[in-house]
């Protein structure tokens, strides 16, 4: 390995983005080889790079320089691992083709919809329109579409519930982007509808109140209680 190999490693072990990104740049060959082996398992081709770009930086962060063994074959394990573990504890969640179909008849209706009344659709507009019930379109969107839930503006605030509990570099966002999705599993049933309808389904405070049958005050509380919850559990 080149001088220059060893000074950009070190550099992104001290946390420089930079080196990071300049990593990954010039591995992606290597992560996209990778990927591709696990295409065809239920996951999108662009979150299995994703993940194979988390599993690269942890190996950066794991390699000792003066071991003598090349970088990318300490790398591949560790991009193949943590595929393999996303695969395995996600449970390779696999979207029918008539969920597919409904998500693509959700989307129209919601590009139509935003185009029209200037703003994001309720869920309760979006039903009229796709003759949906409100729990199917939910339902759906969470099933085809997490990592661009999980980015989507909350209703009123104009914040995404990644930029609630991160403001690190793009590779620490990453790595949280993936532990958020496993934590919200873990949050009490209120909580995690609060959650869901605030920043997958993109509701005002208000709104969530209506459709969970509860106040707005009750609402902001819970949601508090859920973000709170979910910093404890991503900070370990």
């Amino acid at each position: 390995m080149n001088s220059e190999m060893t000074d950009t490693i070190l550099l992104a072990k001290k946390g420089d983005r930079d080196a990071a990104e300049k990593l990954i740049e010039e591995n992606s060959g290597l992560i996209w080889s990778i990927a591709r082996r696990y295409f065809g398992r239920g996951v999108d081709a662009d979150d299995l790079y994703q993940l194979g770009c988390l599993g690269f930086i942890k190996a950066i962060n794991g390699y000792d320089v003066d071991y003598g063994t090349q970088f990318s074959t300490y790398a591949v394990p560790k991009i193949n691992g943590e595929i393999r573990r996303f695969l395995r504890d996600d449970g390779m969640v696999k979207v029918s083709r008539g969920i597919k179909e409904r998500a693509n008849d959700i989307r129209t209706a919601r590009a139509g919809l935003e185009q029209k009344l200037g703003r994001e659709p309720t869920l309760s507009e979006l039903s009229e329109i796709t003759g949906l019930e409100v729990c199917e379109i939910a339902c759906v969107e969470t099933a085809v579409g997490p990592t661009e839930s999980l980015q989507r503006e909350s209703g009123e605030e104009g914040f995404t519930l990644e930029q609630v509990l991160t403001d690190g570099s793009p590779e620490e966002k990453l790595i949280e982007h993936f532990s958020l999705r496993e934590s919200i599993k873990m949050l009490p049933e209120r909580e995690r509808k609060v959650i869901n309808l605030r920043y997958y389904h993109c509701l005002t405070q208000d709104s969530t109140a209506r459709v969970m049958g509860v106040s707005q005050v009750q609402v902001s509380r819970l949601e508090k209680k859920a973000v709170e919850r979910l910093r404890n559990l991503l900070s370990g």
